[in-house]
């Protein structure tokens, strides 16, 4: 949806907007992961400060020291830091679309919002389905920003342990516990696994009926 906003013509500000959604994916994880955790403390963090001035601070809590939020927060960090990539495979795809084709659209009356769901949506599939792989397989490799908010632990009380630091304290090892890299080697094994079997199911029902389609 950001891209198509972006993509509309004389749009203000378009190109600060895609500059501005697309920095955070070019920072580290280290920066995001510690800048967050200093940002949602609440002893030091700005949050309350900028809830208590809007009114807002009954709704602040300690988001990463809580179960129930930690694993929500980080997901959403992650979205943040990593919104850029979709959006400008979107946008460069919105503008790939022919020219002739919007024409046709608007000769035929389908303007505006019904032009987006009716002809530019279902142009775009393909580039959706890129973007669910590319962000599946990239949904393993959250390790790190985990690890660097709330450790090889992924505190509080494992709630959010994946399994990617569930082969690190597997493999490596974790305060008392010892390693295991023959049970760290069968986490890998079945996580490759598991992206291999959705990428051979995504390329056997999703491009072979996009194929048909283009046929």
């Amino acid at each position: 949806m950001m891209a198509a906003i972006l993509s509309i013509p004389r749009l203000r500000g378009a190109g600060f907007y895609r500059t501005a959604l697309f920095m955070p994916t070019m920072l580290s994880f280290v920066i995001v992961g510690f800048g967050w955790k200093l940002i949602l403390s609440p002893l030091w963090g700005i949050t309350p400060t900028l809830l208590d001035a809007i009114g807002l601070k009954s709704l602040f809590a300690p988001y990463l020291g809580k179960e129930q939020y930690a694993l929500t927060t980080l997901g959403l960090i992650s979205v943040w830091q990593y919104l850029g990539v979709p959006m400008m495979l979107t946008y460069a795809a919105l503008l790939s679309i022919p020219h002739e084709v919007i024409e046709a659209a608007e000769i035929d009356g389908i303007v505006g919002i019904a032009q987006f769901f009716k002809i530019k949506l279902p142009l775009l599939w393909p580039t959706i389905g890129v973007i669910a792989i590319l962000t599946f397989v990239s949904n393993f490799n959250s390790f790190d920003l985990i690890y660097t908010v709330q450790g090889a632990l992924a505190g509080p009380n494992y709630s959010t342990d994946i399994l990617g630091t569930l082969l690190y304290r597997t493999f490596f090892g974790a305060q008392l516990q010892l390693g295991d890299p023959n049970m760290g080697a069968t986490i890998a094994t079945m996580m490759l696994f598991i992206i291999i079997a959705v990428v051979c199911a995504y390329l056997f029902f999703v491009q072979r009926k996009l194929v048909r389609y283009e046929l």
